[in-house]
């Protein structure tokens, strides 16, 4: 019981919270950007239910690395080291491969600052440092 309510409930609902975030930002705010991008580039925008779940597998992901940060890291630590790993590199990669369009990332950026902080103080509001029974270290800001 406790491995649930101090593992897998925080990273749950980081998941669930990651996952609405990236699904409203990509799916109403900023869909247009990339479907015109992809069509400039002379292909489709990948918008299939596999796509879907690998974004989910992709939130699971974030949500554990943001639960092991929080351990040792203060919330905005935390937030800011989760938002580098898990977007900066993206778009480095995604820029790199020519498919980012560069001008979404005016509101991409914020917006997923804004998700990891918030993934971040879900897990940490909602973890017990294991074996100790005390709020993970992350609880400072």
């Amino acid at each position: 019981m406790k491995v649930l309510r101090n593992t897998i409930l925080p990273v749950f609902l980081a998941t669930i919270w990651i996952s609405l975030s990236e699904f409203v930002r990509n799916e109403f705010l900023l869909k247009s950007y990339w479907i015109d991008h992809y069509q400039k580039l002379g292909l489709v925008f990948p918008s299939e239910p596999v796509n879907g779940a690998i974004w989910g597998i992709w939130s699971l992901l974030f949500a554990i690395v943001i639960f092991i940060l929080v351990k040792k890291y203060s919330l905005l630590q935390t937030a800011l080291l989760a938002w580098f790993v898990g977007f900066v590199l993206m778009w480095v990669v995604i820029g790199n491969l020519g498919v980012l369009p560069y001008g979404l990332l005016i509101y991409a950026v914020p917006l997923s600052l804004l998700e990891a902080l918030i993934a971040a103080w879900i897990i940490n509001k909602t973890a017990l440092k294991i074996g100790y029974g005390k709020r993970p270290a992350g609880l400072k800001i």
